[in-house]
């Protein structure tokens, strides 16, 4: 009895040691050809033994030792009467890829279970043949078990083996009877509930229809938790930023009618910085249109245009106060080119009729301020003009430029005739340059451009 047991103990402390590629040939194994498949299966139970740990592949990429897919692409070849398993047909079969077949494949064969006899690859015509291989029983495999053998060479077989490893030979052999099948997830692939033929599918109607049971290991460990399955939150999904660039590159192909016919990613591209800034696509048009309305000689493709319109603007626009004041002047521009089309008799007529004398009144007054301010700019030119013709704002007392300065925070059309009349460089000394920055973008005018006419 005490024997037994330690030739059981010596029996799970066989190692079954790596082949070396050069050994794994039948002309230069050690092990001996396997007489049926079945034989050939308890081996590799044996090897694959997870408590034992009697193999340990010596690649560094893979898996480092034998698992179920192993004994899968096994099982596979020992039902095959020539054991030349392509590695097209165990991907097709098995539903793997076909590194882990090659994988696999090469543990076999560093265990010493696997022998080529013929090696495959690229013959002629282009074709890819499938290596041939004989499926032996290495040396470690009788050492272990004390199976004699008779014969020579992988010719040998088998006679009997010691009485003591008799059990353990009945165990693999009950293993290797049985169809070894894919494990189990321990999680369901899909978020829905399970159903079965019995229940007649989950319905919901039940507490426990969409409720997953615990894992085996974690019931064995003690843990009474579980995973459950997440309810959907109703809240709406956040765009990134990507998802918004291509939202507001949507939104100008939709509205825009010069980008109608233009591609969404390269928009997208395009108008990046004012998506990440927050701006919105008619901050986006008012600022492409700014310099001028589309023509169709402008640019061969509207994206180009774009791109060079919106080049820097980001940077120029860059608070939410400056892209408001843009979009306003922008709108009233097309607003007064819109009137110089119509004429005033369109307009007067889209105007109800209890608002007429209002609106009159209104234009009154807008013509008495302008007026008045080109009688004070005209003042001003007077004022400051020498025999020579240049003009000197260096006479003007402190009060009179605070005046200017006022009357051009007030209105920037006064600031437009300040600039014809006086020119840019004695314009921004009087008035300040934020003054002067503010006034133009308000009026979307430049320095040269005649006043728009009532």
């Amino acid at each position: 009895m005490g024997d037994s047991r330690q030739k059981s103990a010596a029996e799970q402390g066989t190692q079954c040691p790596p082949i070396a590629p050069a050994c794994q040939w039948l002309s230069t194994t050690t092990g001996r050809i396997a007489t049926d498949g079945h034989t050939w299966m308890t081996a590799i139970h044996w090897a694959a033994d997870p408590k034992a740990k009697r193999y340990t592949s010596t690649s560094s990429h893979g898996p480092r030792g034998m698992n179920a897919t192993t004994l899968l692409i096994a099982q596979e070849c020992a039902n095959l009467k020539e054991c030349r398993p392509g590695i097209e047909y165990l991907v097709r079969k098995l539903l793997i890829s076909e590194r882990t077949v090659e994988y696999h494949l090469g543990m076999l064969r560093e265990a010493g279970l696997l022998v080529y006899r013929t090696k495959g690859g690229r013959v002629a015509h282009g074709r890819d043949e499938a290596s041939v291989y004989e499926r032996t029983i290495p040396l470690a495999f009788d050492e272990a078990h004390s199976i004699r053998t008779t014969g020579e060479g992988v010719q040998r077989r088998p006679v009997g083996a010691a009485e003591a490893a008799r059990k353990s030979l009945g165990k693999l052999a009950r293993k290797a009877a049985r169809k070894v099948r894919r494990p189990r997830r321990r999680t369901p692939v899909s978020g829905q509930s399970r159903c079965t033929l019995m229940e007649g599918g989950s319905t919901g109607a039940f507490p426990a229809a969409g409720s997953i049971p615990p894992s085996e290991t974690k019931l064995a460990s003690g843990d009474s938790s579980h995973p459950t399955q997440k309810k959907p939150t109703s809240r709406p999904r956040t765009l990134n930023s990507v998802g918004r660039r291509h939202q507001l590159a949507r939104q100008l192909i939709d509205n825009v009618p010069w980008l109608s016919r233009a591609s969404a990613p390269r928009i997208a591209w395009i108008a990046r910085h004012c998506a990440d800034a927050g701006w919105q696509w008619q901050e986006v048009q008012a600022a492409a249109e700014e310099a001028g309305p589309i023509d169709d000689m402008d640019s061969r493709r509207p994206s180009g245009l774009l791109a060079y319109r919106l080049k820097g603007v980001h940077k120029l626009y860059a608070s939410e106060k400056a892209r408001h004041l843009m979009l306003t002047a922008w709108e009233d521009s097309r607003l007064r080119e819109r009137i110089r089309h119509q004429g005033w008799d369109g307009v007067d007529a889209a105007i109800p009729e209890q608002h007429t004398s209002t609106v009159a009144a209104a234009m009154d007054a807008i013509r008495a301020a302008r007026h008045t301010q080109a009688l004070s700019a005209a003042d001003l030119t007077g004022a400051t003009e020498h025999s020579e013709g240049d003009t000197n704002i260096e006479t003007l007392s402190r009060a009179e430029v605070l005046e200017h300065r006022k009357f051009a925070a007030d209105d920037p059309t006064y600031v437009r005739n300040l600039l014809e009349a006086l020119g840019d460089r004695d314009a921004r000394r009087l008035l300040t340059n934020r003054l002067v920055d503010k006034a133009l973008v308000l009026l979307r005018l430049n320095t040269t451009d005649p006043a728009p006419a009532f």
